[in-house]
């Protein structure tokens, strides 16, 4: 009968299968013996598909069809999994990216908007001749001057500044002191550093007193700090 080896194949019965050692009946010595001593010798846990009885080999195909069949698709859902989790990954990747590059044009953006209203607020500030003089002006007028010198978030510190100080009175003068003007400066010919008219030009007054809080205490919101504190500054 042929012999046909079936290596690594599932035996359905114990019982079914006999040791290659076993089956093949060679005389010890014999030529042929010699020849097939390797081939035996690693074939040593190899059953022969002859071996097996007929009604079982197709058992023993079978199972190991769907071992083999088992494996490769575990090594194929292995494989997919290992895709997904660096497809996962790069994605994450991706995201965080494209998440700080948007924190960092929103802090571009802001920082450039900032600089662009304290351009603005330089220019108004240093310009002398953008207020037509008059003869005389209302507290509503030099308020309106002051809205059009000192920049909007810092207008309300400013007005408390000046409400405490002279009362939007822009020729008010401290009878003691000689202190001069809506932010009352000491002594007033100070403000003639923004201008020759400082004694009869509110908005030359205005553009000096910003000039001073925010060079002595940063911004006039620095300066109102520090009048709250000391009724002064």
């Amino acid at each position: 009968m042929s012999r046909i080896s079936v290596r690594g194949f599932a035996v359905a019965s114990a019982t079914a299968v006999t040791t290659v050692g076993a089956v093949v009946g060679v005389a010890a010595g014999s030529p042929a013996a010699a020849s097939n001593d390797n081939f035996e010798a690693t074939a040593a846990d190899t059953t022969l598909l002859a071996d097996i009885p007929a009604g079982q080999q197709a058992q023993v195909q079978t199972a190991s069809l769907t071992q083999q069949a088992d494996a490769q698709s575990a090594q194929a859902s292995a494989a997919a999994k290992k895709s997904a989790e660096e497809a996962a990954r790069v994605q994450a990747a991706e995201a965080a990216k494209a998440k700080k590059d948007a924190a960092d044009k929103d802090k571009a953006d802001k920082e450039a908007k900032a600089r662009d209203l304290e351009t603005q607020a330089a220019s108004r500030s240093a310009a002398r001749t953008d207020f037509a003089v008059k003869s005389s002006y209302s507290i509503a007028d030099v308020q309106a001057i002051a809205r059009q010198i000192v920049p909007s978030g810092q207008f309300q510190c400013f007005s408390n500044i000046v409400n405490n100080e002279s009362s939007w009175n822009f020729q008010a003068t401290n009878a003691g002191s000689g202190a001069y003007g809506l932010v009352q400066a000491l002594p007033g010919n100070k403000m003639a550093s923004a201008g020759d008219d400082w004694q009869t030009n509110p908005a030359t007054q205005i553009k000096w007193g910003l000039g001073y809080m925010n060079e002595r205490y940063g911004s006039p919101c620095g300066a109102w700090s520090f009048w709250q504190a000391h009724s002064w500054y």
